[in-house]
């Protein structure tokens, strides 16, 4: 591909990429939760964990549309997409050892069967069934292993976004 071929073409669509389903279902999952879950308006913790959820979702968007002009700033954007969902994983741990829960282990049946299941499933919908049948420690315990699963589809985002932008340069570059 010529410099020029490569010269502001867009990313893609992000609504494709996995991370952004996955993204876009913890945010919902976790809508759901406070809604259910904690009930208590103008809550620190409830307006945090919406915003984080929220900010995991947008700014995977915000980052492939900026990733037209700038790689610099796509990489810093999906960067502030997977540490706003680590600040939302530790709210979910917070609420299981607040209320009598506990995280699972990696290891137990539990884990493996919500790690197996998240695997293979990429839409709201399908998460939304499942709230409707789960408690809320199982439910956060299920964002958890999303949330898991998605922090790693984005840390392989990253290193494909690091490797394109080493070896292409950003807009200065080209």
């Amino acid at each position: 591909m010529a410099d020029n071929e490569r010269f502001l073409s867009p990313l893609g669509d992000y609504k494709q990429l996995i991370a952004f389903k996955k993204s876009e279902c913890i945010y919902d999952i976790t809508f759901f939760f406070i809604e259910h879950y904690l009930p208590v308006i103008g809550d620190r913790t409830v307006d945090q964990m919406k915003q984080a959820a929220r900010s995991g979702k947008q700014n995977i968007a915000e980052g492939n549309e900026t990733g037209t002009t700038s790689m610099e700033a796509c990489i810093k954007l999906v960067n502030v997409a997977k540490a706003s969902l680590k600040e939302l994983q530790e709210d979910y741990e917070d609420y299981l050892r607040n209320h009598g829960g506990e995280i699972w282990d990696a290891r137990s049946q539990q884990c493996r069967n919500a790690r197996r299941w998240c695997k293979e499933h990429s839409e709201t919908a399908d998460y939304m069934r499942v709230c409707q049948l789960r408690d809320d420690k199982t439910l956060a315990n299920i964002a958890l292993v999303l949330i898991h699963q998605t922090d790693f589809l984005l840390y392989r985002l990253l290193e494909k976004l690091k490797k394109d932008f080493l070896e292409h340069g950003g807009i200065k570059e080209q």
